[in-house]
């Protein structure tokens, strides 16, 4: 008899790294939806297999399917509410790891920035483009971490300030060091240097809505 989308969501579920009874958090992989999308072969997502387990957890912010890495998922409504706020006011620290393409220079400071207004490019969704004119500020945080000897990519760590969609990924691209694998804003000869976007959620800290303890987790990136 063949599996239902429930039976193969259980079969394959995701394990949290830490779990409470008001909230998740969880190291989800590339290639997987955050939640579902369109259509009855974009069901199987992050938020379907955690609420296997856990029915009443539910999703706070989004990864990018492409994208791996951490995600905070509260329980119930009321967490969720509670957790949405603590993103909106900016008070959630994320950092991201990712390999670009060539060798990029460390910038003058600790950190460079990069500041570019993004909105959505209606006729091409789901891409955005960078728009002075009517764009959301958008900011991210950068510094290198190391490059490959032949200089043919950089590893840098990113801070996303504020967090619009595909942010990092359109930022790294205007500063003409695209992420290896980006299949949306990457040339194709870039798009093939890797089999997966590498672009990773490798850390993350908020304080804790109920006990006010300050919560940091970490994952090392898969590339």
């Amino acid at each position: 008899m063949a599996l239902t989308f429930m039976d193969l969501s259980r079969s394959i579920g995701i394990e949290p790294i830490y779990v409470d009874e008001t909230l998740l958090v969880v190291d989800k992989p590339s290639g997987l939806l955050a939640v579902p999308g369109r259509g009855a072969d974009k069901q199987d997502c992050l938020s379907a297999r955690v609420q296997s387990r856990y029915p009443d957890a539910l999703i706070v912010h989004r990864l990018d399917m492409a994208t791996s890495g951490l995600m905070v998922m509260a329980r119930g409504v009321a967490m969720q509410r509670a957790l949405s706020m603590s993103f909106a006011a900016r008070v959630v620290s994320k950092r991201y790891l990712a390999v670009v393409a060539g060798r990029l220079e460390a910038p003058a400071e600790a950190w460079g920035v990069i500041d570019l207004p993004i909105i959505a490019d209606w006729p091409n969704r789901p891409l955005r483009i960078i728009d002075h004119v009517a764009g959301k500020p958008s900011v991210t945080r950068w510094r290198v971490l190391e490059s490959e000897a032949t200089g043919s990519s950089t590893r840098v760590e990113l801070e996303p300030v504020t967090g619009r969609s595909h942010q990092l990924r359109l930022h790294l691209r205007e500063l003409g060091y695209p992420i290896l694998g980006d299949t949306l804003y990457a040339p194709p000869a870039i798009q093939v240097m890797a089999k997966r976007l590498l672009l990773h959620a490798g850390w993350l800290g908020f304080v804790h809505p109920v006990t006010g303890a300050e919560m940091v987790f970490e994952s090392p990136a898969p590339f």
